[in-house]
């Protein structure tokens, strides 16, 4: 049996959308498919998890064991790739001690805050690496490994640590390789908003 879900198969997963060549494989972990959405030439890896409402560009690659959680939202723009173990959260428990953490307790318990996580085109996350919810990775920014984000990262900027700073600008030669995309997702986002399962 092939390592990844065939063509057929993926229709019968339920997905909102999903385009051609897309490679899942069957050891991932996909929850609330209705909610998800698959460009074109995706690759999906080993153990990965995806959760809740996501939106995945096209000629994306998701290395294996990566988890999207995106009960908030998240958007990952074309030409992008997330390193083995990284971790997106788009929402959050309160770790101050006021209140309960984990989804086995009621919600009067806990307090959930985040937002809709962006990755914008040609962005590439380093492996091990975790992203707060409510923020922007720019265009073409890179992440180093083991690195946290928790704010918005300048567009094509080599940024890495805990929490991650920018070091340096990163060349754009890459583009010549790839047709011309919109700079920015703000498009994908107001679609994004309007689709029902974001009530």
């Amino acid at each position: 049996m092939n390592s990844f879900y065939s063509e057929e198969e993926l229709q019968t997963i339920g997905f909102n959308s999903i385009g051609k060549n897309v490679l899942l494989s069957r050891k991932a972990s996909i929850y609330s498919p209705g909610k998800i959405s698959i460009g074109n030439n995706v690759r999906i890896d080993d153990f990965c998890i995806l959760s809740g409402n996501i939106t995945i560009g096209s000629n994306v690659h998701i290395s294996a064991y990566v988890a999207l959680y995106g009960s908030m939202g998240i958007v990952i723009g074309d030409y992008s790739g997330i390193s083995p173990k990284s971790v997106v959260y788009s929402a959050m428990d309160d770790f101050s001690g006021d209140y309960l953490i984990g989804p086995i307790h009621p919600e009067s318990s806990t307090n959930v805050t985040g937002g809709v996580v962006v990755i914008n085109n040609y962005v590439q996350i380093g492996s091990n690496s975790v992203i707060f919810p409510n923020l922007c990775i720019g265009e073409g920014a890179v992440i180093g490994a083991c690195s946290l984000v928790n704010h918005d990262v300048e567009e094509w900027s080599i940024n890495y640590g805990i929490p991650a700073t920018k070091k340096k600008e990163r060349r754009k030669n890459m583009l010549k390789f790839t047709p011309p995309r919109k700079k920015c997702l703000i498009i994908n986002i107001l679609f994004y908003f309007d689709r029902k399962e974001v009530a």
